[in-house]
């Protein structure tokens, strides 16, 4: 892609699935996706127990509800944050406007910001509870391999979030100084 604004080709080009897929940050927006659905089916399939002396499930971890809830709400908003930048990903080159095409980069470093925290959150939440969790509550270790894998999962979405807003600082500081060079150095005055 040459001379294009913020990452992108010229406006209004045909659309390249083989370039899309090759970005760094569409292959790590697709990591995260994955690794948000490890952690809610994880959780959602395996992170509630029943013994048999009550009626009710509770959570795996340490039968605290908000840390199920927690994981859950975390892994699910992902996956939806997820397919709206894929979506934007592909939609970005036919952007034609270059302040909206800054608007969508500041737009994905803010929000890979604060879901590497989320992230960070929950996954020292989960953490937190797993550890404490009583072992008299899961005798069996039933779903324990579910919730040892959400634990980590939210570990490393950690850095897919967090690699993803440093190339969005990247591609962001590439293209300002771009944006610049041609504002001080216009195509027309170049020999």
């Amino acid at each position: 892609m040459e001379g294009g604004a913020y990452g992108a080709g010229k406006a209004g080009g045909a659309f390249d699935p083989y370039t899309l897929v090759r970005q760094p940050h569409t292959i790590l927006r697709v990591v995260s996706w994955v690794f948000s659905i490890v952690v809610f089916g994880s959780i959602v399939n395996e992170g509630y127990l029943n013994s048999p002396s009550e009626s009710e499930e509770f959570c795996i971890y340490n039968r605290n509800p908000n840390a199920c809830g927690y994981g859950v709400t975390v892994g699910v908003l992902a996956f939806l944050t997820c397919l709206l930048y894929l979506a934007l990903d592909v939609y970005f080159p036919q952007i034609s406007s270059v302040k909206d095409r800054k608007k969508a980069v500041l737009s994905d470093i803010g929000v890979s910001a604060f879901w590497a925290f989320l992230w960070f959150v929950a996954f020292c939440f989960l953490a937190n509870q797993w550890q404490v969790s009583e072992p008299k509550d899961n005798p069996l270790n039933e779903g324990t391999d579910a919730a040892r894998a959400a634990i980590a999962f939210s570990f490393f979405s950690i850095f897919t979030w967090s690699l993803t807003a440093a190339l969005a600082v990247r591609r962001f500081k590439d293209l300002t100084f771009q944006e610049e060079y041609n504002t001080l150095f216009p195509a027309s005055a170049q020999p």
